[in-house]
């Protein structure tokens, strides 16, 4: 794992970002990719382009999330036919809008809708769904404080506006069902459901990938898990915390630090589970008061600096995913702490994009060692040479490199 790197200097808008940050706000105003390249007078090239630099998807694909995205804003915010925000948002048919709603959030829109005025939801799952995936991902460290895998049940403590709660996911025939033990506000259960979304790792479809590797140089080691996809975080500071956590320590020590600051400044939740410490309480902290937990000196002040940012603002890190990964990714990077292994991981496992490579990463260059059958293990610019191939498609890539090793990806 690396260490942090000097700032970069900030990128100009260029008219495709501009036009898809337009795109996330009114998706409604573009019904195609055609209208939406012709909005900024650029080629269906450029357009291809800047969607890949700021989306890490295609043109269509950026749409497509854009326009469920805005119509989850649509209906969280109250009552009207679901199929008015569908229509609103661009899509042209209603069977089209329930579907691509439904596979992106595992809900149908009126469900989705109706989310404040219950304590649970069930998620429907796509054929295929690799649940043992996700279980051993969550309860890779049977010792933490925060998740609890039992069987093909998942909880996992959580630190909520309304206040704690314990979500819990259990898994059955083609769904999950999704119980919240607390008392949770009812605006809240949308939060809830985001974090369910994120964890599961619905909003990421591996055929596109699956599709392009055929006959290609991961095409072997991709058929042994179809339709892996990448477990998110529960948010994006969960995330941000680990990776810095795990910053050129091994694994086992990384899931110890993480336990005692979770003993140190989570809220417990119920169940025996206390969430991970949100912003504002790893903030409240000095360093002084991590050291003695075996914390660096280094590593507590970067960890507390930059919950402190966060809780004031300064770092949007809950917005990154809806936003640039082009201007994520200098955000984080100019911050204390963060360098490029820490910068992608985050991407990658905290907002979810997808053409990310963790450079320097210890795993993945032995993975490479092995899957390519090198006499020594690649540096950084072979990594970079021979995860090339795989964009814009590289952190699932990553991925199925990790779990190569193990059966378990970190």
């Amino acid at each position: 794992m690396t260490p942090a790197v000097q700032p970069s200097a900030p990128i100009p808008a260029d008219p495709a970002g501009v036009l898809m940050e337009q795109a996330r706000l009114e998706p409604g105003r573009f019904p195609d990719v055609a209208a939406l390249a012709a909005a900024a007078g650029l080629t269906r090239g450029e357009l291809e382009r800047g969607c890949l630099l700021h989306a890490h998807r295609d043109a269509a694909g950026f749409l497509r999330a854009a326009r469920v995205q805005a119509a989850c804003r649509l209906l969280r915010a109250g009552p009207g036919p679901a199929r008015a925000a569908g229509e609103a948002c661009g899509f042209q048919d209603p069977a089209g809008f329930r579907a691509q709603f439904q596979g992106a959030t595992g809900l149908t829109p009126e469900a989705y809708q109706a989310l404040g005025s219950g304590a649970g939801f069930c998620l429907s799952l796509p054929p295929g769904y690799r649940v043992e995936d996700v279980l051993a991902y969550h309860g890779r460290d049977p010792l933490s404080l925060s998740e609890r895998v039992e069987g093909t049940t998942l909880a996992k403590a959580l630190a909520l506006p309304g206040g704690p709660a314990v979500l819990e996911l259990a898994f059955g025939d083609g769904g999950v069902r999704c119980r919240v033990l607390g008392d949770p506000a009812p605006r809240d259960l949308f939060g809830i459901h985001r974090r369910a979304v994120r964890m599961l790792g619905l909003d990421g479809d591996p055929e596109p990938f699956e599709q392009a590797m055929a006959g290609q140089g991961l095409a072997a080691l991709v058929r042994l898990r179809p339709g892996l996809r990448i477990p998110l975080t529960a948010d994006v500071w969960e995330s941000l915390v680990w990776a810095i956590l795990g910053q050129q320590v091994n694994l086992a020590f990384a899931y110890s630090l993480r336990r005692r600051l979770t003993a140190l400044a989570g809220p417990a939740a119920g169940a025996g589970l206390t969430a991970h410490p949100g912003p504002a309480a790893v903030a409240a902290l000095e360093p002084a008061e991590l050291q003695p937990l075996q914390f660096s000196r280094s590593k507590a002040e970067y960890v507390i600096g930059l919950a402190r940012k966060v809780a004031a603002g300064t770092l949007p890190l809950e917005q990154l995913p809806e936003g640039s990964a082009a201007r994520a990714t200098l955000l984080l990077a100019a911050e204390r702490g963060i360098g490029p292994w820490t910068t992608h991981y985050v991407l990658m496992r905290g907002c979810g994009f997808g053409d990310c490579v963790p450079l320097g990463d210890a795993g993945l260059t032995l993975a490479l060692q092995r899957q390519f059958q090198l006499d020594h293990r690649p540096t950084v610019k072979e990594t970079a040479a021979f995860m090339a191939p795989f964009a814009p498609h590289r952190s699932l890539a990553t991925f199925h490199l990790w779990a190569s090793l193990k059966g378990v990806p970190a």
